[in-house]
């Protein structure tokens, strides 16, 4: 897979250290060259129909979508299995849900896969293939959380570049799904899109969508659950900002409710930040100091994650961890 691509000017305040826009290039399709996929039996045209946007899922890595790299592009040796999502060597590579690490090893064990693998079962007959690695952050029989680091991205295998080559089985090993439209029904953009959260939704998400109403003057418990009482109040968030009150937190609703943030402030609103970068393993206190800590924290996520490395947690840098 080739990394060049065209350069595309950012109007954001932060941009990948690629010089792509993280919106305009990660949801398309039209970039790079693809990867050849052996045959995979049972792939199939479309996902199940879902719309369980509930906090369980979250996006497995950052970067854009290659040319002939989407689920079901043909290949020499059958249609292409999974989504391949392009970066450097190195960025993280993350749970997409809670799960435990049943395969790990060449192509994690599946046939016509190659390069470094793991496969994590989620339960409920749904499995998640992630492949071409460069480097295993987790061990076989592991469990893992959603959004936990389990391995870098790479270009292991039978590959022309670096990239994440990302599957989805539902009803089974071997049962593939499009993980774009998959992921979509549980509120995650491959593409790296903001996430959506509906009612009823549970994690830490939830927990930071609390602290962030509170900071706006809510007053919410940040207890992790998007109950009635949190929803209402983003359902009146909502309409005084002019936005349609679902109580779906999502693209329309993340950047009215997030805050630029750097080292010095201080409040629920940092608190929110601590959160949703413990759901990627940073281990801090969740005080509501941006410190020296939390600048390294936050540095740390936007340098794994190929992000402008600046310690300040603007809007891209919140998209992605929220993600």
């Amino acid at each position: 897979m080739c990394e060049s691509c065209a350069s595309v000017a950012a109007a954001e305040e932060e941009r990948p250290r690629t010089g792509l826009s993280r919106r305009g290039l990660l949801a398309g399709v039209g970039l790079g060259l693809g990867v050849s996929m052996g045959f995979v039996p049972g792939l199939t045209a479309t996902a199940a129909a879902a719309s369980s946007k509930n906090g369980r899922w979250c996006n497995p890595a950052l970067g854009y979508f290659p040319k002939g790299g989407h689920y079901g592009a043909p290949r020499s040796g059958g249609p292409h299995a999974g989504q391949d999502i392009t970066n450097s060597t190195g960025t993280a590579v993350y749970a997409a849900a809670a799960g435990t690490v049943i395969r790990k090893g060449w192509g994690g064990g599946l046939p016509g896969r190659s390069g470094n693998g793991i496969v994590l079962s989620h339960g409920g007959g749904q499995y998640t293939y992630y492949g071409h690695l460069s480097a295993y952050r987790i061990g076989l029989n592991a469990k893992v959380s959603a959004g936990q680091r389990i391995g870098d991205m790479g270009a292991t295998g039978n590959v022309t570049g670096p990239h994440l080559h990302f599957e989805v089985h539902s009803g089974g090993l071997g049962a593939l799904t499009n993980p774009v439209s998959f992921m979509a029904g549980r509120g995650v953009d491959l593409g790296g899109g903001w996430s959506r959260i509906d009612p009823g939704a549970r994690g830490k998400r939830v927990t930071a969508i609390q602290y962030l109403m509170t900071r706006r003057g809510y007053d919410l418990a940040a207890d992790g659950y998007y109950g009635s009482v949190s929803v209402g109040a983003v359902k009146r968030f909502q309409a005084s900002r002019g936005l349609v009150a679902d109580g779906q937190v999502g693209p329309a609703t993340w950047p009215h409710l997030v805050y630029t943030l750097k080292q010095g402030h201080s409040g629920s609103h940092v608190r929110a930040l601590q959160t949703v970068l413990n759901k990627h393993g940073a281990g801090l206190a969740v005080d509501g100091g941006f410190g020296t800590v939390t600048t390294s924290a936050v540095r740390s996520y936007q340098s794994v994650n190929r992000l402008v490395v600046d310690g300040v947690a603007g809007a891209v840098t919140w998209r992605a961890l929220v993600g």
